[in-house]
Protein backbone atom coordinates (compact mmCIF):
# COMPACT_ATOMS: atom_id res chain seq x y z
CA UNK A 1 0.00 0.00 0.00
CA UNK A 2 1.42 3.39 -1.02
CA UNK A 3 1.47 6.21 1.49
CA UNK A 4 1.78 9.93 0.98
CA UNK A 5 5.00 11.83 1.45
CA UNK A 6 3.25 13.87 4.14
CA UNK A 7 2.43 10.76 6.21
CA UNK A 8 5.97 9.39 5.88
CA UNK A 9 7.35 12.78 6.92
CA UNK A 10 5.11 12.77 9.99
CA UNK A 11 6.36 9.31 11.03
CA UNK A 12 9.94 10.48 10.53
CA UNK A 13 9.32 13.61 12.62
CA UNK A 14 7.93 11.52 15.49
CA UNK A 15 10.95 9.19 15.33
CA UNK A 16 13.37 12.13 15.38
CA UNK A 17 11.57 13.53 18.40
CA UNK A 18 11.87 10.21 20.24
CA UNK A 19 15.62 10.11 19.60
CA UNK A 20 16.06 13.74 20.63
CA UNK A 21 14.08 13.35 23.86
CA UNK A 22 15.58 9.99 24.81
CA UNK A 23 19.32 10.22 24.06
CA UNK A 24 21.64 7.23 24.52
CA UNK A 25 18.78 4.71 24.60
CA UNK A 26 19.37 2.70 21.40
CA UNK A 27 17.17 -0.26 22.35
CA UNK A 28 14.20 2.05 22.89
CA UNK A 29 14.87 3.83 19.59
CA UNK A 30 15.02 0.45 17.83
CA UNK A 31 11.72 -0.75 19.31
CA UNK A 32 9.90 2.49 18.45
CA UNK A 33 11.28 2.61 14.92
CA UNK A 34 10.25 -0.98 14.23
CA UNK A 35 6.64 -0.15 15.17
CA UNK A 36 6.44 3.26 13.51
CA UNK A 37 7.76 1.92 10.20
CA UNK A 38 4.71 -0.35 10.05
CA UNK A 39 2.18 2.41 10.71
CA UNK A 40 2.48 4.52 7.54
CA UNK A 41 -0.63 2.95 5.94
CA UNK A 42 -2.62 3.26 9.18
CA UNK A 43 -1.82 6.96 9.48
CA UNK A 44 -2.73 7.41 5.82
CA UNK A 45 -6.09 5.67 6.17
CA UNK A 46 -6.99 7.07 9.62
CA UNK A 47 -5.91 10.72 10.01
CA UNK A 48 -7.73 10.84 13.37
CA UNK A 49 -4.69 9.22 15.01
CA UNK A 50 -2.41 11.92 13.72
CA UNK A 51 -4.80 14.71 14.68
CA UNK A 52 -4.98 13.36 18.25
CA UNK A 53 -1.18 13.02 18.38
CA UNK A 54 -1.51 9.36 19.37
CA UNK A 55 2.06 8.50 18.32
CA UNK A 56 3.58 11.35 20.31
CA UNK A 57 1.57 10.29 23.37
CA UNK A 58 2.18 6.57 22.96
CA UNK A 59 5.97 6.92 22.71
CA UNK A 60 6.07 8.80 26.01
CA UNK A 61 5.58 6.64 29.15
CA UNK A 62 2.75 7.68 31.44
CA UNK A 63 5.14 7.42 34.38
CA UNK A 64 8.83 6.62 34.95
CA UNK A 65 9.94 5.63 38.45
CA UNK A 66 13.59 5.34 39.49
CA UNK A 67 14.69 4.73 43.05
CA UNK A 68 17.58 3.72 45.30
CA UNK A 69 17.76 0.13 46.57
CA UNK A 70 20.16 -0.20 49.53
CA UNK A 71 20.77 -3.68 50.96
CA UNK A 72 23.32 -5.59 53.02
CA UNK A 73 25.33 -8.55 51.67
CA UNK A 74 26.37 -11.60 53.69
CA UNK A 75 29.67 -9.97 54.56
CA UNK A 76 27.86 -7.11 56.28
CA UNK A 77 28.74 -4.63 53.52
CA UNK A 78 26.20 -2.09 52.27
CA UNK A 79 25.35 -2.36 48.56
CA UNK A 80 23.35 0.15 46.53
CA UNK A 81 21.49 -0.61 43.31
CA UNK A 82 18.98 1.25 41.17
CA UNK A 83 15.36 0.20 40.90
CA UNK A 84 12.99 1.12 38.06
CA UNK A 85 9.36 0.83 37.02
CA UNK A 86 8.19 2.15 33.65
CA UNK A 87 4.39 2.49 33.63
CA UNK A 88 3.97 2.92 29.89
CA UNK A 89 0.28 2.70 29.05
CA UNK A 90 -2.90 1.99 31.01
CA UNK A 91 -5.27 2.47 28.06
CA UNK A 92 -6.42 -1.17 28.11
CA UNK A 93 -6.04 -2.05 31.79
CA UNK A 94 -3.61 -2.06 34.73
CA UNK A 95 0.06 -1.77 33.80
CA UNK A 96 1.38 -5.30 33.23
CA UNK A 97 4.90 -6.47 32.57
CA UNK A 98 7.88 -8.16 34.14
CA UNK A 99 10.70 -7.18 36.46
CA UNK A 100 14.24 -7.85 35.21
CA UNK A 101 17.24 -8.16 37.56
CA UNK A 102 20.41 -7.99 35.47
CA UNK A 103 23.55 -5.79 35.39
CA UNK A 104 22.60 -4.43 31.93
CA UNK A 105 19.32 -2.95 33.16
CA UNK A 106 18.96 0.79 32.59
CA UNK A 107 16.18 3.12 31.46
CA UNK A 108 16.64 2.47 27.73
CA UNK A 109 16.28 -1.31 28.09
CA UNK A 110 13.19 -1.01 30.26
CA UNK A 111 11.56 1.59 28.01
CA UNK A 112 12.07 -0.70 25.02
CA UNK A 113 10.56 -3.63 26.95
CA UNK A 114 7.67 -1.54 28.28
CA UNK A 115 6.87 -0.14 24.83
CA UNK A 116 6.86 -3.65 23.33
CA UNK A 117 4.69 -4.85 26.22
CA UNK A 118 1.94 -2.36 25.35
CA UNK A 119 1.37 -3.98 21.95
CA UNK A 120 1.97 -7.53 23.12
CA UNK A 121 -0.65 -7.17 25.86
CA UNK A 122 -3.03 -5.60 23.38
CA UNK A 123 -2.73 -8.65 21.12
CA UNK A 124 -3.65 -11.09 23.92
CA UNK A 125 -7.24 -9.70 23.97
CA UNK A 126 -6.98 -9.48 27.78
CA UNK A 127 -7.51 -6.26 29.76
CA UNK A 128 -3.89 -5.30 30.39
CA UNK A 129 -1.85 -2.17 29.86
CA UNK A 130 1.92 -2.21 29.43
CA UNK A 131 4.83 -1.66 31.78
CA UNK A 132 8.25 -3.00 32.74
CA UNK A 133 10.69 -2.67 35.61
CA UNK A 134 13.69 -4.09 37.36
CA UNK A 135 17.14 -3.33 38.68
CA UNK A 136 20.82 -3.52 37.78
CA UNK A 137 21.16 -6.02 40.65
CA UNK A 138 22.70 -9.36 39.58
CA UNK A 139 21.26 -12.36 41.45
CA UNK A 140 23.90 -14.71 39.99
CA UNK A 141 26.30 -15.89 42.66
CA UNK A 142 24.24 -14.36 45.47
CA UNK A 143 22.94 -16.40 48.37
CA UNK A 144 19.23 -16.83 49.01
CA UNK A 145 19.50 -14.49 52.00
CA UNK A 146 21.19 -11.79 49.92
CA UNK A 147 18.50 -12.10 47.24
CA UNK A 148 15.82 -11.90 49.92
CA UNK A 149 17.30 -8.76 51.47
CA UNK A 150 17.58 -7.11 48.07
CA UNK A 151 14.00 -8.04 47.10
CA UNK A 152 12.64 -6.73 50.39
CA UNK A 153 14.44 -3.41 49.94
CA UNK A 154 13.29 -3.17 46.31
CA UNK A 155 9.65 -3.81 47.23
CA UNK A 156 9.79 -1.37 50.16
CA UNK A 157 9.85 1.40 47.56
CA UNK A 158 7.92 -0.24 44.72
CA UNK A 159 4.88 -1.26 46.83
CA UNK A 160 3.47 2.28 46.92
CA UNK A 161 3.24 2.37 43.10
CA UNK A 162 1.62 -1.00 42.32
CA UNK A 163 -1.62 -2.85 43.07
CA UNK A 164 -4.02 -5.42 41.65
CA UNK A 165 -5.97 -2.71 39.78
CA UNK A 166 -3.01 -0.37 39.15
CA UNK A 167 0.15 -2.23 38.15
CA UNK A 168 0.78 -5.99 38.29
CA UNK A 169 4.47 -6.92 37.79
CA UNK A 170 5.71 -10.40 36.90
CA UNK A 171 9.07 -12.09 36.48
CA UNK A 172 11.61 -11.69 33.69
CA UNK A 173 15.34 -12.38 33.34
CA UNK A 174 16.80 -12.86 36.83
CA UNK A 175 13.39 -12.90 38.50
CA UNK A 176 11.98 -16.40 38.96
CA UNK A 177 9.84 -18.10 41.57
CA UNK A 178 12.31 -17.41 44.39
CA UNK A 179 12.40 -13.68 43.71
CA UNK A 180 8.63 -13.40 43.18
CA UNK A 181 8.10 -15.12 46.54
CA UNK A 182 10.38 -12.69 48.39
CA UNK A 183 8.84 -9.68 46.62
CA UNK A 184 5.28 -10.81 47.34
CA UNK A 185 6.03 -11.54 50.99
CA UNK A 186 7.31 -8.00 51.51
CA UNK A 187 4.37 -6.47 49.62
CA UNK A 188 1.90 -8.43 51.78
CA UNK A 189 3.74 -7.36 54.92
CA UNK A 190 3.72 -3.67 53.96
CA UNK A 191 0.13 -3.48 52.68
CA UNK A 192 -1.43 -6.00 55.05
CA UNK A 193 -3.41 -7.54 52.21
CA UNK A 194 -3.34 -10.77 50.20
CA UNK A 195 -4.09 -9.75 46.65
CA UNK A 196 -3.09 -10.61 43.09
CA UNK A 197 -0.49 -7.86 42.77
CA UNK A 198 2.28 -10.06 41.33
CA UNK A 199 2.02 -12.92 38.85
CA UNK A 200 4.28 -15.93 38.67
CA UNK A 201 3.44 -16.76 42.29
CA UNK A 202 3.68 -20.26 43.73
CA UNK A 203 0.74 -22.47 42.78
CA UNK A 204 -0.05 -23.05 46.47
CA UNK A 205 -0.55 -19.34 47.18
CA UNK A 206 -2.29 -17.80 44.20
CA UNK A 207 -0.17 -18.75 41.23
CA UNK A 208 -1.49 -20.30 38.04
CA UNK A 209 -0.67 -23.70 36.71
CA UNK A 210 1.19 -23.45 33.39
CA UNK A 211 2.80 -20.07 34.18
CA UNK A 212 6.41 -21.34 34.02
CA UNK A 213 5.68 -23.11 30.73
CA UNK A 214 3.61 -20.34 29.17
CA UNK A 215 6.14 -18.31 27.14
CA UNK A 216 7.93 -21.32 25.67
CA UNK A 217 4.70 -23.22 25.02
CA UNK A 218 3.13 -20.09 23.52
CA UNK A 219 6.02 -19.49 21.10
CA UNK A 220 5.70 -23.12 20.01
CA UNK A 221 1.93 -22.88 19.57
CA UNK A 222 2.43 -19.73 17.49
CA UNK A 223 4.96 -21.58 15.33
CA UNK A 224 2.41 -24.35 14.95
CA UNK A 225 -0.16 -21.81 13.67
CA UNK A 226 2.34 -20.32 11.20
CA UNK A 227 3.16 -23.75 9.83
CA UNK A 228 -0.52 -24.66 9.60
CA UNK A 229 -1.02 -21.68 7.26
CA UNK A 230 1.17 -23.64 4.79
CA UNK A 231 -0.32 -27.02 5.56
CA UNK A 232 2.65 -28.19 7.68
CA UNK A 233 3.35 -29.20 11.29
CA UNK A 234 6.36 -29.32 13.64
CA UNK A 235 6.58 -33.09 13.36
CA UNK A 236 10.00 -34.09 12.02
CA UNK A 237 11.36 -30.53 12.02
CA UNK A 238 14.91 -29.91 13.28
CA UNK A 239 14.84 -26.89 15.59
CA UNK A 240 17.51 -24.65 17.10
CA UNK A 241 16.75 -22.94 20.40
CA UNK A 242 18.88 -20.27 22.08
CA UNK A 243 19.04 -19.69 25.80
CA UNK A 244 18.71 -22.31 28.51
CA UNK A 245 16.41 -20.61 30.99
CA UNK A 246 12.70 -20.90 31.52
CA UNK A 247 11.59 -19.91 28.00
CA UNK A 248 14.11 -22.12 26.22
CA UNK A 249 13.45 -25.12 28.45
CA UNK A 250 9.71 -25.19 27.84
CA UNK A 251 10.11 -24.40 24.16
CA UNK A 252 12.22 -27.56 23.87
CA UNK A 253 9.68 -29.54 25.89
CA UNK A 254 6.69 -28.55 23.76
CA UNK A 255 8.52 -28.92 20.41
CA UNK A 256 9.55 -32.43 21.46
CA UNK A 257 5.98 -33.28 22.47
CA UNK A 258 4.78 -32.12 19.03
CA UNK A 259 7.27 -34.35 17.22
CA UNK A 260 10.06 -31.90 16.49
CA UNK A 261 13.75 -32.34 17.39
CA UNK A 262 15.66 -29.61 19.25
CA UNK A 263 19.42 -29.76 18.80
CA UNK A 264 20.80 -26.65 20.55
CA UNK A 265 20.69 -24.65 23.78
CA UNK A 266 22.99 -21.82 24.85
CA UNK A 267 23.98 -19.37 27.55
CA UNK A 268 26.12 -16.24 27.62
CA UNK A 269 29.31 -18.34 27.37
CA UNK A 270 28.48 -20.57 24.40
CA UNK A 271 26.24 -23.13 22.69
CA UNK A 272 25.74 -26.87 22.95
CA UNK A 273 24.87 -28.80 19.77
CA UNK A 274 23.41 -32.28 20.18
CA UNK A 275 22.67 -33.89 16.78
CA UNK A 276 20.75 -36.70 18.49
CA UNK A 277 18.26 -34.19 19.91
CA UNK A 278 17.48 -32.97 23.42
CA UNK A 279 14.96 -35.54 24.66
CA UNK A 280 12.99 -35.51 27.92
CA UNK A 281 15.80 -37.12 29.94
CA UNK A 282 18.39 -34.61 28.69
CA UNK A 283 16.00 -31.71 29.26
CA UNK A 284 15.50 -32.83 32.86
CA UNK A 285 19.28 -32.57 33.30
CA UNK A 286 19.22 -29.03 31.86
CA UNK A 287 16.41 -27.98 34.20
CA UNK A 288 18.32 -29.30 37.22
CA UNK A 289 21.52 -27.67 35.99
CA UNK A 290 20.05 -24.22 35.33
CA UNK A 291 17.18 -23.95 37.84
CA UNK A 292 18.70 -25.65 40.88
CA UNK A 293 22.48 -25.76 40.50
CA UNK A 294 22.60 -22.52 38.46
CA UNK A 295 25.44 -23.99 36.41
CA UNK A 296 26.66 -23.35 32.86
CA UNK A 297 25.36 -25.09 29.74
CA UNK A 298 28.87 -26.41 28.95
CA UNK A 299 28.21 -29.14 31.53
CA UNK A 300 25.65 -30.66 29.13
CA UNK A 301 28.41 -31.54 26.65
CA UNK A 302 30.44 -33.06 29.48
CA UNK A 303 27.47 -35.22 30.46
CA UNK A 304 26.12 -36.49 27.11
CA UNK A 305 28.25 -38.29 24.53
CA UNK A 306 27.95 -36.90 21.02
CA UNK A 307 27.08 -33.37 22.16
CA UNK A 308 29.45 -30.56 21.22
CA UNK A 309 30.18 -27.35 23.10
CA UNK A 310 30.93 -24.30 20.95
CA UNK A 311 32.60 -21.71 23.13
CA UNK A 312 31.52 -18.11 22.49
CA UNK A 313 29.09 -19.05 19.69
CA UNK A 314 25.34 -18.66 19.22
CA UNK A 315 23.21 -21.45 17.68
CA UNK A 316 22.43 -19.79 14.36
CA UNK A 317 25.14 -21.51 12.29
CA UNK A 318 23.54 -24.90 12.98
CA UNK A 319 21.42 -26.15 10.08
CA UNK A 320 17.73 -26.26 11.01
CA UNK A 321 14.15 -26.09 9.76
CA UNK A 322 12.93 -23.80 12.54
CA UNK A 323 14.69 -21.36 14.89
CA UNK A 324 13.45 -20.24 18.31
CA UNK A 325 15.53 -17.34 19.70
CA UNK A 326 14.73 -17.51 23.41
CA UNK A 327 17.64 -15.80 25.17
CA UNK A 328 17.75 -11.99 24.99
CA UNK A 329 17.46 -8.92 22.76
CA UNK A 330 19.51 -8.52 19.55
CA UNK A 331 20.96 -12.03 19.53
CA UNK A 332 20.31 -12.56 15.80
CA UNK A 333 22.40 -10.19 13.67
CA UNK A 334 21.90 -9.61 9.96
CA UNK A 335 24.63 -12.13 9.09
CA UNK A 336 23.09 -14.70 11.43
CA UNK A 337 19.75 -14.27 9.65
CA UNK A 338 21.42 -14.75 6.26
CA UNK A 339 23.10 -17.91 7.55
CA UNK A 340 19.76 -19.27 8.74
CA UNK A 341 18.21 -18.61 5.33
CA UNK A 342 21.14 -20.17 3.46
CA UNK A 343 20.87 -23.26 5.65
CA UNK A 344 17.21 -23.76 4.75
CA UNK A 345 15.50 -22.37 7.86
CA UNK A 346 11.84 -21.74 7.04
CA UNK A 347 10.47 -20.46 10.36
CA UNK A 348 11.58 -18.16 13.19
CA UNK A 349 9.39 -17.85 16.30
CA UNK A 350 10.74 -15.38 18.86
CA UNK A 351 10.53 -16.51 22.47
CA UNK A 352 12.67 -13.58 23.64
CA UNK A 353 11.88 -9.87 23.38
CA UNK A 354 13.27 -8.26 20.19
CA UNK A 355 15.96 -10.94 19.69
CA UNK A 356 16.48 -10.05 16.02
CA UNK A 357 18.31 -6.87 15.01
CA UNK A 358 16.59 -4.75 12.31
CA UNK A 359 18.92 -6.14 9.60
CA UNK A 360 17.93 -9.65 10.63
CA UNK A 361 14.22 -8.82 10.56
CA UNK A 362 14.58 -7.45 7.04
CA UNK A 363 16.29 -10.66 5.90
CA UNK A 364 13.45 -12.77 7.30
CA UNK A 365 10.71 -10.59 5.80
CA UNK A 366 12.41 -10.20 2.41
CA UNK A 367 12.89 -13.96 2.15
CA UNK A 368 9.28 -14.60 3.18
CA UNK A 369 10.13 -16.83 6.12
CA UNK A 370 7.37 -17.70 8.52
CA UNK A 371 8.50 -15.08 11.04
CA UNK A 372 6.73 -14.54 14.35
CA UNK A 373 7.96 -11.33 16.04
CA UNK A 374 8.28 -11.40 19.81
CA UNK A 375 5.33 -9.16 20.56
CA UNK A 376 3.10 -11.85 18.99
CA UNK A 377 5.02 -15.11 19.35
CA UNK A 378 6.06 -14.76 22.99
CA UNK A 379 2.79 -13.27 24.25
CA UNK A 380 1.93 -16.60 25.91
CA UNK A 381 3.79 -15.63 29.07
CA UNK A 382 1.87 -12.46 29.73
CA UNK A 383 -1.35 -14.15 28.54
CA UNK A 384 -1.13 -16.71 31.33
CA UNK A 385 -0.16 -13.91 33.72
CA UNK A 386 -3.44 -12.30 32.71
CA UNK A 387 -5.22 -15.60 33.36
CA UNK A 388 -3.54 -15.70 36.80
CA UNK A 389 -4.96 -12.23 37.48
CA UNK A 390 -8.43 -13.49 36.55
CA UNK A 391 -8.11 -16.50 38.84
CA UNK A 392 -6.94 -14.28 41.69
CA UNK A 393 -9.90 -11.95 41.21
CA UNK A 394 -12.31 -14.88 41.39
CA UNK A 395 -10.44 -16.62 44.24
CA UNK A 396 -10.20 -19.89 42.33
CA UNK A 397 -7.69 -21.98 40.40
CA UNK A 398 -8.20 -23.54 36.96
CA UNK A 399 -6.83 -26.94 36.05
CA UNK A 400 -3.69 -27.32 33.97
CA UNK A 401 -5.80 -28.52 31.04
CA UNK A 402 -8.07 -25.48 31.21
CA UNK A 403 -5.17 -23.02 31.35
CA UNK A 404 -3.36 -24.81 28.50
CA UNK A 405 -6.53 -24.80 26.42
CA UNK A 406 -7.01 -21.08 26.98
CA UNK A 407 -3.35 -20.44 26.10
CA UNK A 408 -3.68 -22.36 22.84
CA UNK A 409 -6.82 -20.40 21.92
CA UNK A 410 -5.14 -17.08 22.72
CA UNK A 411 -2.09 -17.88 20.57
CA UNK A 412 -4.36 -19.01 17.73
CA UNK A 413 -6.41 -15.80 18.05
CA UNK A 414 -3.23 -13.69 18.04
CA UNK A 415 -2.05 -15.35 14.83
CA UNK A 416 -5.48 -14.85 13.25
CA UNK A 417 -5.60 -11.14 14.20
CA UNK A 418 -2.02 -10.48 13.11
CA UNK A 419 -2.45 -12.23 9.77
CA UNK A 420 -5.75 -10.43 9.15
CA UNK A 421 -4.10 -7.03 9.78
CA UNK A 422 -1.27 -7.88 7.37
CA UNK A 423 -3.86 -8.73 4.72
CA UNK A 424 -5.99 -5.65 5.37
CA UNK A 425 -3.01 -3.35 4.87
CA UNK A 426 -1.69 -4.99 1.73
CA UNK A 427 1.14 -7.27 2.90
CA UNK A 428 -0.38 -10.71 3.62
CA UNK A 429 1.96 -12.86 5.66
CA UNK A 430 4.11 -9.97 6.93
CA UNK A 431 3.45 -10.70 10.59
CA UNK A 432 5.80 -7.94 11.77
CA UNK A 433 3.56 -5.37 10.11
CA UNK A 434 0.43 -7.23 11.17
CA UNK A 435 1.42 -7.45 14.84
CA UNK A 436 2.37 -3.79 15.04
CA UNK A 437 -0.84 -2.62 13.37
CA UNK A 438 -3.23 -4.94 15.22
CA UNK A 439 -1.65 -4.07 18.58
CA UNK A 440 -1.54 -0.34 17.82
CA UNK A 441 -5.11 0.12 16.58
CA UNK A 442 -6.67 -1.37 19.72
CA UNK A 443 -4.59 0.84 22.03
CA UNK A 444 -5.05 3.94 19.86
CA UNK A 445 -8.83 3.56 19.74
CA UNK A 446 -8.97 3.20 23.53
CA UNK A 447 -6.89 6.36 23.91
CA UNK A 448 -9.29 8.27 21.63
CA UNK A 449 -12.26 7.05 23.68
CA UNK A 450 -10.67 8.14 26.98
CA UNK A 451 -9.86 11.71 25.96
CA UNK A 452 -6.65 13.69 26.33
CA UNK A 453 -5.01 11.80 29.19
Amino acid sequence: MKTSRQTSSYISDVMNQVIRRNPAEPEFHQAVKEVLESLDPVMERHPKYREARILERLTEPERVLMFRVPWQDDGGHIQVNRGFRIQFSSALGPYKGGLRFHPTVYLGILKFLGFEQVFKNSLTTLAMGGGKGGSDFDPKGRSDMEVMRFCQSFMTELFRHIGADTDVPAGDIGVGGREIGFLYGQYKRLRNEFTGVLTGKGVGWGGSLMRPEATGYGATYFAQEMLASRGETLAGKVCTVSGSGNVAQYTVEKITQLGGKCVTLSDSNGTIYDPAGIDAEKLAFVMELKNVKRGRIKEYADKFRGAQYRDGERPWSVKCDCAFPSATQNEILGEDAKTLVRNGCQLVSEGANMPSEPDGVRVFVDNRLLYGPGKAANAGGVAVSGLEMSQNSMRLAWSREEVDGRLQRIMKDIHTAVYAASEEYGEPGNLVMGANIAGFVKVADAMLDQGLV
